[in-house]
């Protein structure tokens, strides 16, 4: 707990006019939410001082929600989202150590503890100046013994959260259904062999998009994080794409049918917990979609530390998604390519955020999706003030993404050299090839009148040196 009244956002370089901005950020925060107790006290509303020092951690260098960049603010090409499992429910255990994150909000009873969660998080929110959170049903109430006491406990809690939205003006960026944890979920969901338990996955799934309607969420997620299996000897590959197809389309049919107006968004991951996941990167998701007419109901939410669990590049699953118009939102983590498992870190790596940004800003935006920090602190980061610094780095390294990536589209350098190397298309046969017209017997043709293809450089080095001035 930070003592009340400490300055965090500065070290030995603190001005004047810096004191001065913190004790203006800490006099504006007046959430108006009902609560007893402030959990995060003497921790002020993050400001922006883009002179502070390198040691200064708890203020914004480089995300200035107000700036303007190509006629929109930034924090509308970014629409930052905090999550709620990783910073409210998470307490730093793992497979091989008891919690170590003991956090003031988790006493009481579990429905206490819920709606102290709650309180919190908007208290966070509001002081860190995000406008988004997402959750799972299972986060934000627990779990009863029946679907309909898990109803009224979700119920109750989402009451609490449509105050504090109201009160705040925080919103919610997706909803999702936790259909994973429960052991009643261990083969799986909507591809589960036992279709009382596809039943249940049905009932909580319409729960949730009952849900995402009284929140007003903009998106509804589904991961399939049991959708898959373990061995391939005891399962039906093609039934089990059917029922998980056949499911989507009874969201699809509810949520048509109850006037919800979000995004559906799938959420690819390659492997973990299952050891073959179906829905395993950007194109293997987007195949199963058109093969079962599903790509006009769905885009896809791609988080960079599940594509580079799948071998690819950081920004590869959001490049593939958005080159077929299917990118919809991103939540951005990373993680350790090193390792064999997901992560979640904050990113922090100034060259994969401009790749993402640049990518987001060519397709013209993420709304009605945005960048979810799909992340936790490390077990060992313990403090409470942690929450806040990692999120201010990752805000920061996407502000300086997002600025980066407006200066080599408006510089048009590399993208002009881009549009030189595929120049050929702009004219005579390569024209009739863009346009698909063309024919083999023409490709002959040409091949005999004008012989082999001279050896052109493809300048990748170049490229790369250019990219570097950028970052």
């Amino acid at each position: 707990m930070v003592k009340q009244g400490a300055v965090l956002c500065f070290g030995g370089r603190t001005s004047k006019t810096n004191l001065q901005a913190v004790c203006r950020s800490r006099r504006s925060f007046n959430p108006k939410m009902a609560t007893q107790e402030e959990f995060f006290s003497g921790i002020p509303k993050i400001p922006y001082l883009p002179s502070a020092g390198p040691g200064d951690v708890m203020c914004f260098k480089h995300y200035n929600a107000e700036e303007v960049l190509m006629g929109r603010k930034m924090e509308d090409w970014l629409r930052f989202s905090v999550c709620y499992w990783h910073s409210f429910c998470g307490t730093g255990a793992d497979p091989f150590g008891s919690p170590t994150l003991h956090r003031p909000w988790n006493e009481g009873t579990p429905m206490e503890s819920a709606k102290k969660r709650l309180r919190a998080a908007f208290e966070f929110f509001t002081k860190l100046g995000v406008k988004y959170y997402t959750f799972h049903d299972r986060d934000m109430a627990p779990e009863g013994s029946t679907l309909e006491e898990s109803n009224r406990n979700l119920n109750e809690l989402t009451d609490l959260a449509l105050q504090l939205q109201n009160q705040t003006g925080i919103k919610v960026l997706w909803v999702t259904c936790n259909l994973f944890a429960h052991p009643r979920y261990m083969n799986g969901a909507a591809t589960n062999p036992d279709c009382h338990v596809l039943a249940y996955a049905g009932a909580q799934v319409k729960k949730g998009l009952d849900t995402a309607k009284k929140l007003g969420a903009e998106n509804f997620v589904f991961w399939g994080g049991r959708e898959g299996f373990l061995s391939i000897h005891n399962t039906d590959v093609a039934a089990e794409l059917k029922h998980m197809a056949n499911f989507f389309n009874m969201a699809v049919k509810y949520k048509e049918k109850i006037g919800l107006k979000c995004q559906f968004l799938i959420e690819p991951k390659p492997k973990e917990p299952c050891k073959h996941q179906y829905d395993y990167d950007a194109m293997s998701v987007m195949g199963f979609l058109k093969h079962y007419g599903l790509e006009n109901d769905f885009k896809l939410n791609i988080e960079p530390n599940h594509t580079t669990l799948a071998g690819h590049s950081y920004e590869h699953d959001v490049v593939m998604a958005s080159a077929f118009g299917m990118l919809g939102s991103v939540d951005a983590n990373t993680g350790s390519p090193d390792l064999g498992w997901d992560t979640d870190q904050f990113p922090m790596d100034i060259r994969n955020t401009t790749l993402v940004m640049k990518t987001i800003v060519e397709q013209g935006g993420l709304q009605p999706g945005g960048l979810n920090f799909d992340a936790k602190v490390r077990r060992e980061s313990t403090d409470l003030e942690d929450l806040f610094i990692s999120h201010i780095g990752a805000m920061d390294s996407f502000a300086r993404g997002l600025r980066n990536a407006v200066c080599i589209i408006e510089d048009g350098l590399l993208a002009g050299m881009v549009k030189e190397r595929y120049s050929s298309y702009s004219h005579g046969i390569g024209k009739k090839v863009e346009e698909g017209s063309a024919s083999f017997e023409e490709m002959e043709a040409f091949i005999k009148q004008n012989g082999e293809p001279k050896v052109t450089s493809g300048k990748q080095e170049k490229h790369e040196c250019i990219f570097n001035r950028y970052i």
